[in-house]
């Protein structure tokens, strides 16, 4: 067999991601990043991946639980190999895979992580500090729709201003897969929503033509990095000393209709969810839930 480049075939095979199947980018980093750990291993070892083996394989898996991976980093490496030799199948480069048969580890879906009601209304109440500052009004605003309608990082700042509808109540997303789906909007978002765009957009757009719902300082549609930024800036001013992300108050907003008694399929089309079971690890019970169900129907309640 005729010595082939390692990085060429995995560089072969994270084109045929992006053009062929058209995979996110974060999701082509995170297998840019296990393929080149992979490459790495196969150069220290000089083996060629046409040769790879199962023995070689288990090698690579103690490699890396020795260099301390974690159980579910490490599922995802064994994910992204069966893609990348299925690959080789394919494209006739290997007969068979060396790893057809072997399964990622299944892993336990943690609870996701949300806030209490009272933490809600603290972090959504802390930009009213700033409120004479566009930054101020902005951000209530994006906080306030995000509690308010579920929404991911990607879909608030991807809104543009005809998404929103303030007469009728609802917005238009466009989520993962460019799925296109109506959200009902609170009234407290839509007036947080009514007062940004009247009088602070105007000061972020500096005679630029945007029709980006939330801007940026210097007119431009805000970054994900930025909502990250401010979402931790505000839970540190609301006294919340844990790491908060978008998707905590998209957690918070499933958890909080669920244990009010809000149906399970309704809550799934607000998520844009497209398999129930996804919206199911929504439905845990928290403390004070579950105190209130004992009160109300324990006979020695």
């Amino acid at each position: 067999m005729t010595p082939v480049d390692n990085d060429a075939l995995a560089e072969s095979f994270l084109l045929h991601l992006s053009t062929e199947r058209r995979l996110s980018a974060n999701t082509l980093e995170s297998y840019g990043a296990d393929l080149r750990r992979f490459v790495e291993f196969l150069e220290s070892a000089g083996i060629d991946a046409r040769s790879f083996t199962r023995g070689n394989f288990l090698a690579y898996l103690t490699s890396l639980r020795e260099g301390g991976l974690s159980a579910r980093s490490a599922s995802r490496h064994v994910s992204a190999l069966r893609s990348f030799f299925r690959f080789l199948v394919r494209e006739g480069r290997l007969a068979a895979s060396p790893i057809a048969e072997v399964r990622a580890p299944k892993l336990g879906r943690p609870l996701p992580k949300y806030l209490t009601v009272s933490q809600v209304s603290a972090l959504l109440a802390a930009p009213d500090r700033q409120r004479a500052t566009p930054e101020g009004i902005r951000d209530k605003a994006m906080l306030t729709l995000m509690y308010a309608s579920g929404l991911r990082a990607s879909e608030v700042v991807t809104l543009r201003l005809e998404n929103v509808d303030p007469d009728a109540g609802f917005l238009r997303v466009f989520g993962k897969g460019s799925k296109e789906r109506v959200v009902p909007v609170a009234e407290a978002a839509l007036s947080a929503l009514k007062e940004y765009i009247e009088e602070a957009r105007p000061g972020f757009l500096k005679k630029r033509a945007s029709n980006a719902l939330f801007l940026s300082r210097l007119g431009r549609p805000i970054t994900r990095q930025t909502l990250w930024n401010r979402i931790r800036y505000w839970a540190l001013a609301a006294g919340i000393e844990e790491r908060i992300s978008p998707h905590v108050l998209r957690h918070s907003f499933a958890g909080h209709l669920l244990a009010g008694g809000a149906d399970l399929r309704a809550v799934q089309a607000m998520l844009g969810h497209a398999d129930i079971a996804t919206t199911q690890i929504y439905t845990h019970v928290t403390p004070d839930r579950l105190r209130e169900i004992h009160r109300r129907h324990h006979p020695r309640g």
